[in-house]
């Protein structure tokens, strides 16, 4: 049975699908069998791995508008064992019905989580049915941030958001794994207060090891890859690879 890990954080461009793409692609290369679904609509997955959207092709948001099953949706990235769901970008955020388990129910009867080790759900940054679906989903969650002030305090908010799906029971066994700092420079002043606020509010275990500023990560997505294909020997496909470590020590 699939382990599900959703990336996640109300603030807008705090790395989120660069993290799923990389995360997913490392864990990929390990061995695994992994499933990465884009909930965003603005497709950053499908473009990270250098999948072309066709059109009326399924979709993850064709799924949630009762389109299609969600397996028609898997796709083969160019990478052994990694596999995609892309998003739809012309798919209105209020086009989610009201069942908020639905992702979680069709994940478990259509088989995927049997065919997969690990499920990767990258998330919007709004509040709806799309961002409550995927939390549903979730095992755990990984919340990427660039550390200053206002992605501080978009980690807070999705604090109170997951402390609320779990209290009205949508999700109780849902869990936070970590909180990973992205661009980050340990140099700045800024982004040591905040990572030390962060290991002070939610342990210091919680908090894993930065992905550095790398333009490799850019030009990654540029070139449809995963960094650590793209650029094996940066600082980035290390930082990735360190943290895919540190993730899978915190989940045992």
């Amino acid at each position: 049975m699939a382990r599900t890990l959703v990336i996640s954080n109300r603030k807008g461009g705090s790395g989120k699908s660069s993290t799923a793409v990389n995360v997913a692609a490392e864990l990929a290369a390990q061995g695994q069998r992994v499933l990465l679904v884009d909930l965003d609509t603005q497709g950053h997955c499908a473009v990270g791995l250098g999948v072309k959207p066709q059109r009326d092709m399924p979709t993850v948001h064709g799924f949630l508008a009762g389109r299609h099953d969600l397996r028609q949706a898997v796709v083969a990235s160019n990478w052994p064992g990694l596999h995609l769901i892309p998003a739809d970008p012309l798919f209105e955020h209020g086009g989610v019905g009201g069942n908020e388990a639905m992702l979680r129910q069709a994940l478990l009867a259509e088989g995927l989580l049997a065919d997969y080790d690990t499920v990767v759900l990258d998330t919007p940054p709004s509040l709806d049915g799309l961002l409550i679906n995927a939390l549903c989903a979730a095992d755990r969650v990984l919340v990427p941030f660039v550390p200053h002030y206002l992605s501080g305090e978009g980690v807070r908010q999705l604090a109170r958001l997951l402390f609320r799906v779990a209290s009205r029971g949508l999700n109780e066994q849902l869990k936070v794994l970590g909180f990973l700092p992205v661009m980050v420079d340990l140099r700045i002043g800024q982004h040591r207060e905040v990572n030390a606020g962060l290991s002070r509010q939610f342990g210091a275990a919680r908090l894993l090891p930065g992905i550095r500023t790398d333009i490799k990560v850019a030009e990654a997505f540029a070139v449809g890859k995963p960094v650590r294909e793209h650029a094996p020997g940066s600082r980035a496909a290390a930082d990735y690879a360190q943290v895919v470590q540190a993730l899978e020590r915190l989940w045992a």
